[in-house]
């Protein structure tokens, strides 16, 4: 079982953001989900010419856990070089509250970090009948 603070996840996420395949808006996003059973999975943007195939470093990540076996999701992190800490996008949010009200670390690399949940930033998330 990993445990990394805030600094440490934010730091993970911005040498994700690195990776980042991002040639057409050259915007790069890097992302890190913690598990619940302290697992650590990265994600970074991938763009494609056909801009509806591109895929944010939040799913990335999100997606990654979710193939390796683990859907219980503790925290996000999110880091982009941006003026104010970066906020996911609508499609990403609708997954994440596909696994929960977990913590979402929001970051810029000027060193400003929001915190904030799912449920704050989709209030009114579609959801299945169970």
């Amino acid at each position: 079982m990993i445990s990394l603070n805030n600094e440490e996840l934010i730091r993970i996420a911005k040498e994700s953001m690195n990776k980042a395949y991002a040639p057409y808006s050259e915007f790069r996003v890097g992302a890190v989900v913690v598990t619940k059973n302290g697992k650590i999975f990265t994600g970074c943007n991938i763009e494609n010419s056909s801009y509806g195939l591109t895929i944010c470093a939040e799913r990335v990540a999100i997606f990654s856990a979710i193939a390796a076996g683990e859907t219980q999701i503790e925290k996000l992190v999110v880091v982009a070089d941006t003026i104010e800490p970066v906020s996911p996008c609508g499609a990403c949010r609708q997954v994440m509250s596909e696994f929960g009200d977990f913590e979402v670390i929001l970051a810029n690399l000027q060193g400003k970090v929001t915190t904030t949940k799912v449920s704050d930033l989709l209030p009114h998330a579609f959801r299945m009948k169970r």
